[in-house]
């Protein structure tokens, strides 16, 4: 797309045609799949959804740039939220047993593949290539500050409570915990977009503060209101081939991990890995372009809106339709969370970062990975 022409796009999106290409492809792979079956069926609607997905975060950024900040940072945050949610709720109706644990286990996979795997990355990829980085501590320790509180009240806090026995939380801690998951995350969005902007810019002031541009593209023409409102209706179009696709993939993701032996804890990765995706590909490329602030500033609030915004709203669905939610780690995984959170505020302790630091994280992130397989 070009930017001096009505089809001018958000910063970092491609200029080729497919992602107003993939969410008709994607309606075509669904329809097909009436008359298809077996590997080649799965393998196109496994590439259908991986492909769906990115047009559909391409989409939310064109409309949040048109939106401009700090709405356009929200709009962002929502969509990809839609996402999650989206691929949760519709596996949870059919993965049986595995259903309560479902919106757990991907919160978990967020948060860790991006304290470990996506700030780690960027750090080694930086630091290589920059040597020593320096970030504005005071936004990223307001960030993990809120992070940390977030990720104890949902994950580890069911299993002590009393009401129920844990991992569950009774109706009414569950609305209780929900809510002030919102409060949480709506007052980070306030300091960061109004109250204390500069706290989240670097210290030469030559990133973005918000999490949805990096360095020169946040500069980039605004698109008009035909290619906004066109990104509108991709972006819808984009939500509910993501919903449909998901439900037809499900079956051969259970049977692959059957097959695997594997625990059913790799199905939330999955679905982190595919949501993550797009954001973590923008936080490696500003962290080689030597913005590290933009780089986590996108890791960061991704894991902020992941679980600030998804476990809001699958408890409110859950309460709704009358479905258990265990939302309480067990012990590897409580011990896993609460080291990637130490070994996060203490190498983002000083405004400055080497390879160690990311050598570190993604150390830690293998081992998560290779427990969640191997546990």
């Amino acid at each position: 797309m070009s930017a001096s022409t009505d089809t001018a796009s958000a910063p970092g999106l491609s200029r080729l045609p497919w992602p107003a290409i993939a969410p008709l492809a994607a309606w075509l792979v669904f329809l097909l799949t009436f008359w298809l079956e077996g590997p080649v069926a799965t393998t196109l609607v496994a590439v259908a959804l991986v492909c769906v997905v990115l047009a559909a975060v391409h989409h939310a950024e064109v409309v949040a740039h048109r939106v401009g900040e700090p709405f356009g940072t929200l709009v962002l945050a929502v969509s990809v939220t839609v996402i999650e949610v989206s691929l949760i709720v519709a596996l949870m109706f059919s993965a049986g047993e595995a259903a309560p644990g479902l919106a757990r286990d991907t919160v978990f996979a967020a948060v860790m593949l991006i304290l470990t795997g996506m700030v780690g990355l960027s750090l080694l990829a930086g630091s290589v290539l920059h040597g020593e980085q320096a970030f504005e501590q005071r936004g990223v320790s307001a960030a993990l500050a809120t992070l940390a509180a977030l990720s104890v009240l949902t994950l580890v806090l069911p299993n002590f409570t009393i009401s129920v026995p844990g991992p569950y939380y009774s109706a009414g801690q569950l609305a209780f915990v929900a809510a002030v998951s919102l409060v949480l995350y709506g007052a980070f969005v306030l300091v960061q977009n109004f109250r204390h902007r500069d706290h989240f810019l670097a210290p030469d002031a030559d990133a973005d503060a918000g999490s949805g541009a990096a360095g020169d593209e946040a500069h980039a023409p605004r698109p008009s209101n035909r290619v906004a409102i066109r990104s509108v209706l991709l972006l819808l179009a984009s939500l509910g081939a993501v919903v449909l696709l998901a439900e037809d993939l499900e079956p051969a993701a259970e049977a692959a991990l059957e097959r695997l032996n594997a625990p059913k804890a790799a199905v939330g990765v999955f679905i982190a890995l595919l949501v993550l995706l797009p954001e973590g590909l923008a936080a490696f490329r500003a962290a080689r372009a030597n913005r590290l602030q933009t780089s986590l500033n996108l890791a960061l609030g991704s894991a902020l809106a992941s679980i600030g915004l998804t476990i809001p709203t699958v408890a409110i669905i859950s309460l709704a339709n009358g479905w258990t939610l265990a939302l309480g780690l067990d012990d590897k995984s409580t011990v896993l969370l609460g080291l990637s959170l130490l070994v996060t505020t203490l190498s983002l302790g000083t405004g400055r970062t080497t390879v160690l630091q990311g050598t570190v994280h993604l150390v830690i992130c293998a081992v998560y990975l290779f427990t969640t397989i191997v546990p």
